[in-house]
């Protein structure tokens, strides 16, 4: 081990350009953290919004980018119990995860499945903690019921088609061209809609015969909340996590009283890991057995080393992408393969 690292950090707000390698002190696990040699991050969204000046980390985070990550534990600090050196292992970060080595918390850490390689569990966290909380504990979607998937290529989008799927739930999902469409259903979806040719209500009307899904996810929001509210049905439930279309919307809210719709929302990085750790006992639990049955299993859309991370950046503003675009730190290893998916 050394006593600094490479990592990367946005030297201004802007397009991935902005994005910069840089040598910093390695950190030191304090009171329930271990430092990880970092093997790979995952890149997700808020990253995104980070880097363009939108998306600032929690107050005393670390102004490296990347929210979560898989490696091996070098050292743990005062009370870890769970963990201890040489364990492979998969976090969600508050930031810092674009690095050679980062800190994580013990609350929001799994071990890595035998089954998935490091490429793979980088592309675990953010995304499945994220939609088990969202649609399965606060929209509570069950067996048998419908949701709705928007943006069903992203990572968040195709961990929700895999995750409702293996648990027993009917899947439509909503995508920007043919090829996307092809992939949700590829993925497990019963039904993919191209929103740039096909309008989703009616569309989701003629596949629930007129009832509407049970469960919407949407990231989009913009002019879909209004449309959400139109397309759910009677007792629904809208998990809304993101605003790529816009917070902001003119919506006639009577739909929200008729159909006694639930509207909820969250955000992540900040939540106390209290509250993480709560969820990463869930998804022990209930969705690492899932991973190792093969039932479940991240998608993998490229590949990128760490000093090519402008270009992973563009290839997510580029908005092709299916699956999750990974940071690989392996010595060379993560050798780009642009659009290969695992």
């Amino acid at each position: 081990m050394t006593s600094t690292m490479q990592a990367v950090i946005a030297k201004q707000p802007g397009g991935p350009e902005v994005l910069e390698l840089i040598n910093r002190p390695c950190p030191v696990p304090g009171d329930g953290e271990m430092l990880v040699r970092v093997r790979a991050a995952g890149i997700n969204r808020p990253d995104v919004m980070q880097r363009q000046g939108n998306y600032p980390p929690p107050p005393g985070a670390s102004d490296v980018l990347g929210l979560e990550l898989a490696g091996t534990v070098e050292a743990v600090g005062p009370n870890v119990q769970r963990f201890k050196q040489g364990d492979r292992v998969m976090a969600l970060v508050h930031s810092g995860a674009y690095a050679d080595w980062a800190i994580v918390q013990e609350g929001a850490t799994l071990p890595i499945p035998d089954c998935l390689e490091f490429i793979e569990a980088a592309a675990f966290p953010e995304t499945f903690f994220t939609v088990w909380s969202n649609v399965f504990e606060r929209a509570r979607l069950a067996p048998g019921e419908t949701i709705l998937i928007h943006g069903g290529t992203s990572g968040i989008g195709t961990t929700a088609i895999s995750l409702a799927k293996a648990l027993g739930s009917r899947v439509i999902a909503t995508a920007g061209s043919h090829e996307k469409c092809k992939a949700c259903l590829d993925l497990g979806a019963d039904a993919a809609i191209n929103y740039r040719g096909e309008d989703f209500v009616t569309e989701c009307k003629a596949l629930t015969d007129g009832r509407g899904p049970d469960v919407i996810l949407d990231m989009v929001g913009g002019d879909y909340i209004a449309r959400n509210l139109e397309a759910i049905a009677v007792d629904g439930r809208i998990a809304q996590i993101a605003f790529l279309g816009g917070a902001k919307a003119e919506v006639d809210f009577t739909p929200l009283l008729m159909k006694r719709v639930t509207l909820t929302g969250s955000t992540l990085r900040a939540r106390p890991i209290e509250m993480k750790a709560k969820l990463a006992d869930t998804l022990r639990e209930r969705v690492l057995p899932l991973i190792e049955a093969g039932k479940v299993k991240p998608l993998i859309d490229s590949v990128f080393p760490l000093e090519d991370v402008q270009e992973a950046h563009g290839r997510m503003d580029a908005g092709t992408h299916i699956g999750k675009i990974v940071l690989s730190m392996q010595n060379g290893e993560g050798k780009a393969h642009k659009g290969a998916r695992a």
